[in-house]
């Protein structure tokens, strides 16, 4: 088997080695008998290696996205075919496993430390590929191998990334580009944020920007088929075209990048601080608050090779932002070749006149000569120091230099290592360098490390049509600073490691994330402290967050979310000290650090390597390093476990309407008007179908009870109890979705049926419709936010034979419920009763019986006495006047006109009509 293994930049997804199959059908064309055309593209399908699943699920909880894709592949040929698994992941993103099946074959992926010799270059070369076909912001990860005749592979690859905030929202991209129409293909994103998602857009596709890729007839929205279903804090997107719906996006089968963009809620300054297990993450987002003034020089390359298009994107650009600049900014432009050009030997105010001279400047500018970076920075450096320096500025401003180019140094100082000495030391950390890189021709390298060690940031820009949009985007996320000097500090004693807590500026839309390992998780709270400079004031934040004890544990079954966000954000830190020390001894120590935390993690890294072991272990689906599923139910809480005896039904206290159905089954119904509980039973039949709320011409919501039978106790009068084994919510509206429920499982039909167990904590939702799922506890269903109701599950360990495992129904929101529902519930949810005459108290029983008393409920003149009912909502015990016969004169009807013809049955009309009962 051949395998080649590497990440790299510049290549398109799945693919196999196609051009070697079109050279063999050609060849096979020119020799021999012509072969009619049908049955040369039989031939040629037929030896292309057909993909039959791709799918990607990807979870992010707290910003932290989890991903994982699955690729399927079947070689149709009559011989060994060689196939390539390719797949553009984020630049910023880890890549945590790998797995290949080939046949029964499994070769799992290993994170291994890279050693410092040169024994893996031979191996980097072999895998390198161009960069001409890179796409921005995307690393390549490839692997080959070859498929014996006929056989399967499958291709499985796990990374993760927290996700950056600019201009306001976070963006998740998943890539995908199959290279031909899939029978499967499915892209599913679950997004969990504890503080509240606050707004969710799903961007029509981005498609590939290699040769050969389509746009679909529509795009504007999200991409045929993409459904979403979302609640205040949890989303989910699935995007399933159909083989129809993708060759209408693309023929070749090339869609594109499938994107998120989403932020969350902010209440409170200080920020989102989340602890979890001897682990803390701080998100800092601040807004409301006046933004700095800035003093900011555009430094811009109009050497030879800015000749065109793109100069002239780069001229339109800067108008743009000219015209942006608030009237407390100061500005001045320099333009630079083989010559550094300064528009002003001085940084002046933003005045319609200023600006439109700069305008003017910029309109003249010429390509012509080379590319002198060393001196346009040290010139730009030199404005922005002599302003400050020779000017009385009252407010606290920030100095910033956007510097823009498309090539290498060329001119003056060609060292890297001393341009980037000469700029750190003339900036001396009070000018932040931000650098744009135009075209395939940049030294990006030397971009991003300008950036890196003069507190900026530094994008690449492809030179295409929609270049000065990407430059104005990149200049609008920091346009608008808000604070400087931003000190973040922890208690030394209880945080032993944390991330980097100095920035030197926030800029409006972006977000500061800091982690860090607590050394005592023992204590009670986390005490943050927050110092920054914001116009004319110094900005104090403080708060005390609670620490919950740590739980045993924290392994693969128990991840921690917060734990893998602080080793990636560490990793990133390590990685990037080591890449720019210049002291051997200190760049050793980190490269070791870095190393060793990115093998615990299984981090792939330019310290590590993925190597693939044959496995012993039979051919399943591997699951990622984390499972989301498992880390969505980590931030959650871990649900309460049954006790080991478990005599009675397991009953957490949950706080809800005391209106409710459980047990044998006993009726609750709460008239909070005149503060009185009444209480009933009905006396069914196993099988009976009960009708409990109808509201199916009203909010479109029906309930229906299943019973199930049990032998009653020994002691008991009754000869069987009956219990609800199933509930079945129909939602009519805005569009129809079916809800089944019982004491194992929640199917959840609303379009694509979806199974849910209840022994694992999940969240669901479809059409306005969501169901949270507490392992085996309870299952809270939410219709359109206004109607909720909670489903108790009630379990035993050794039930005795007149015990059942069952389900209590209980009524939590009803506002959403029409005025005119019905049902053995529903009924009483827009009544009042009141006793005819009012007891001082509870009435004391006559020779050993409970007192009677007229209750009137709507014209019913109803018999109840005194009693006290065990109910499992939380409490003990209700208080409640209890009507016997089966609720007779209570209900309108009586018992048979409510028993359902099956369990999703809407019907209306219960017999005689409410009207005549009355």
């Amino acid at each position: 088997m051949l395998l080649l293994l590497g990440l790299c930049l510049g290549l398109p997804l799945c693919a196999g080695s196609l051009e070697d199959a079109r050279t063999r059908d050609d060849t096979s064309d020119r020799v021999g008998p012509r072969v009619p055309r049908q049955a040369r593209l039989l031939q040629r399908l037929k030896t292309k290696p057909l993909m039959t699943e791709f799918s990607v699920k990807s979870t992010i909880i707290s910003r932290y996205a989890f991903t994982t894709v699955s690729c399927r592949m079947l070689n149709r040929a009559s011989e060994d075919q060689e196939i390539e698994f390719q797949l553009q992941i984020p630049a910023a993103a880890f890549i945590t496993n790998f797995t290949m099946l080939i046949g029964d074959k499994v070769y799992q992926g290993e994170i291994t430390g890279r050693e410092k010799k040169n024994g893996d270059k031979v191996k980097e070369k072999r895998n390198k590929t161009s960069e001409d076909n890179g796409e921005k912001g995307t690393d390549m990860f490839r692997a080959s191998v070859v498929i014996p005749s006929k056989d399967k592979a499958a291709f499985l690859l796990s990374y993760e990334e927290l996700l950056q905030r600019r201009l306001g929202k976070y963006e998740h991209v998943i890539s995908v580009r199959p290279q031909q129409l899939v029978g499967r293909l499915t892209v599913e994103v679950n997004i969990l944020e504890r503080s509240g998602i606050e707004s969710l857009e799903v961007l029509p596709l981005q498609h590939s920007r290699q040769k050969g890729s389509g746009r679909g007839e529509d795009d504007s929205g999200p991409p045929p088929s993409t459904v979403i279903n979302r609640n205040d804090t949890f989303a989910k997107v699935t995007f399933k075209p159909s083989v129809v719906q993708q060759a209408r996006i693309a023929q070749n089968g090339v869609l594109g990048d499938f994107i998120i963009r989403y932020d969350v809620n902010r209440e409170q300054s200080i920020g989102d601080i989340q602890v979890l297990n001897g682990y803390f993450v701080h998100y800092f987002a601040p807004r409301d608050l006046p933004p700095l003034p800035k003093n900011v020089v555009f430094v811009l390359d109009s050497s030879a090779s800015m000749v065109g298009t793109k100069l002239r994107q780069t001229k339109d650009a800067l108008f743009t932002i000219l015209h942006d600049l608030r009237p407390q900014d100061h500005f001045s432009i320099i333009g630079f070749s083989n010559r550094i050009k300064v528009w002003k030997d001085h940084l002046v105010s933003v005045t319609p006149d200023n600006v439109r001279d700069g305008k003017v400047y910029i309109h003249h500018m010429s390509p012509t000569g080379g590319t002198d970076i060393n001196g346009a920075l040290q010139r730009g450096i030199k404005l922005l120091n002599d302003y400050v320096a020779h000017n009385d500025i009252e407010d606290r401003s920030v100095s910033l230099i956007v510097f823009l180019t498309d090539g290498k140094p060329t001119v003056g100082e060609t060292h890297t290592l001393k341009i980037l000495n000469n700029t750190k030391e003339a900036a001396r950390g009070q000018v932040c360098i931000f650098t744009i890189g135009i075209g395939n021709d940049v030294d990006f390298m030397l971009l991003e490390k300008l950036s890196l060690e003069n507190c900026g940031l530094t994008r690449r820009v492809l030179e295409e049509d929609d270049a000065g949009s990407q430059l104005i985007g990149f200049y609008d996320e920091i346009r608008t600073p808000l604070l400087s000097d931003i000190r973040v500090d922890y208690p030394p004693a209880m945080v032993e490691q944390a991330t980097r807590t100095l920035f030197p500026n926030y800029f409006n839309g972006s977000e500061i994330v800091i982690a860090g390992k607590l050394a005592d998780s023992k204590a009670g709270q986390l005490h943050v402290e927050v110092t920054a400079s914001n116009s004319k004031k110094f900005v104090i934040l403080k708060t005390d967050v609670p620490v919950e004890p740590q739980r045993v544990g924290g392994g693969a079954g128990d991840p921690n979310h917060v734990e893998r966000l602080w080793s990636y954000l560490t990793v990133k830190e390590l990685l990037s000290s080591w890449r720019h020390s210049r002291d051997a001894q200190e760049k050793e120590r980190l490269r070791q650090q870095a190393q060793a935390l990115a093998l615990a993690y299984r981090f792939l890294t330019p310290l590590t390597a993925l190597n693939l072991r044959r496995s012993a272990a039979p051919a399943e689906t591997p699951e990622a390093v984390v499972g989301p599923e498992t880390v969505m139910q980590s931030l959650r809480g871990a649900p309460p476990q049954p006790g080991p005896a478990l005599q009675k039904p397991y009953s957490p206290r949950i706080k809800v309407s005391k209106t409710s159905v459980d047990g044998d089954p006993h009726f609750v119904v709460d008239f909070p008007l005149s503060k009185l509980t009444v209480c009933f039973n009905i006396d069914g039949q196993p099988g009976d179908i009960l009708r409990l709320v109808s509201d199916h011409a009203g909010s479109g919501v029906t309930v229906n009870g299943e019973l199930i039978g049990a032998p009653a106790p020994p002691s008991g009068h009754k000869k069987q109890r009956t219990y609800f084994r199933t509930i079945t919510i129909l939602v009519n509206k805005p569009e129809r979705s079916y809800l089944e429920i019982t004491p194992s499982r929640v199917i959840l039909d609303g379009g694509e049926r979806l199974v849910l167990p209840c022994n694992q904590s999940a969240v669901a939702g479809s059409r306005g419709l969501e169901v949270s799922v507490s392992a085996n506890a309870n299952v809270t269903v939410t219709i359109q936010g206004s109607i909720a109701f909670v489903i108790l599950i009630h379990l035993y360990k050794k039930p005795a034979p007149y015990q059942r495992n069952h389900l209590g129904f209980y009524i939590a929101n009803s506002k959403g419920l029409s005025s005119n529902c019905h049902g053995l519930l529903g009924q009483f949810l827009s009544r009042d009763a009141r006793l005819t005459a009012e007891p001082s108290g509870p009435p004391s029983p006559k020779a050993g019986e409970p007192a009677e008393t007229v209750l009137k409920v709507r014209g019913h003149q109803v018999p109840v006495v005194w009693k006290q009912r065990k109910i499992y909502n939380g409490e003990e015990q209700v208080d409640c006047w209890f009507a016997r016969s089966n609720a007779a004169k209570l209900i309108d009807g009586e018992y048979r006109d409510y028993l359902a013809s099956h369990p999703f049955d809407a019907q209306t009309s219960f017999g005689p009509r409410p009207s005549g009962r009355l």
